[in-house]
């Protein structure tokens, strides 16, 4: 079963990037069946239309979130609420809604995860337990690209890199921008990657040299790794070395 998901939200970007989200969750997996940017603009969509949950923000113009979740009660079939929002404050008042989550902006997919769980358990849904649902690696990472969303196959993947509160993704012909965390996207990449630094996370098949070179950020000389097609270096933690230098050597390199 994967559950229905109406998006409410007053701004277009934070709707976009819930719904990159919710197309990276797999169990349970969920579909976003419709959106709404105002509170009464969702009521008449919930009127006519079934769903089982509800992501929805708390300050929007008009009617607020709170005010749209005390009328989303009284419908006759009232699908399950969790809210998103950046302002914490207001948790109270949303689980004596009976809210089934509440997420704090900016949303990870991990958490997300668990609050499309817990809607699945209040609707009596079958969830696998987390370690069996982490068996299959994902083939491909969900990206925002240009306003769509995209998917790019891990086989395309030259590596991930963390720089301030982003992670750039790397192909041979794009580079993409993503809000995970660099922790959270090795869980999902498997063995055809390693990590060579606390910030960057290299494809096996994209390394070509291991060597010694001046790094320019840490004024010093320190090992890096070539990745090709693109020729970048990237620098090589000391923490990392051994690991990297086992993993090439297996490899052949």
């Amino acid at each position: 079963m994967i559950l229905r998901v109406l998006i409410v939200d007053d701004e277009e970007l934070a709707r976009l990037r819930m719904r990159s989200l919710l197309a990276d969750c797999m169990e349970p997996a969920a579909e976003v069946v419709g959106e709404a940017s105002t509170a009464a603009a969702a009521l008449q969509w919930l009127t006519q239309h079934p769903c089982d949950v509800v992501l929805l923000d708390i300050r929007m113009p008009g009617l607020d979130g709170i005010q749209l979740a005390q009328r989303v009660r009284s419908l006759p079939r009232p699908p399950g609420l969790v809210f998103v929002t950046a302002h914490a404050e207001h948790a109270v008042d949303a689980f004596d809604l009976d809210a089934i989550d509440y997420l704090t902006k900016p949303v990870r997919r991990a958490r997300l995860q668990e609050a499309l769980t817990r809607v699945a358990q209040r609707l009596g849904m079958a969830v696998p337990a987390p370690a069996a649902a982490a068996v299959d690696v994902q083939a491909a990472i969900v990206v925002n690209d240009r306003g769509s969303l995209a998917r790019v196959p891990l086989a395309e993947v030259l590596y991930l890199k963390a720089e301030l509160k982003y992670v750039t993704l790397r192909t041979a012909q794009h580079s993409y921008v993503l809000d995970d965390s660099l922790t959270e996207l090795e869980g999902r990449l498997g063995e055809d990657f390693l990590r060579v630094h606390r910030n960057a996370i290299v494809a096996r098949g994209a390394v070509r040299a291991l060597e010694r070179r001046v790094d320019p950020d840490e004024g010093g000389e320190g090992w890096a790794v070539r990745v090709s097609p693109t020729d970048e270096w990237l620098a090589v933690s000391r923490r990392q070395l051994s690991a990297v230098r086992d993993a090439l050597a297996a490899e052949g390199l």
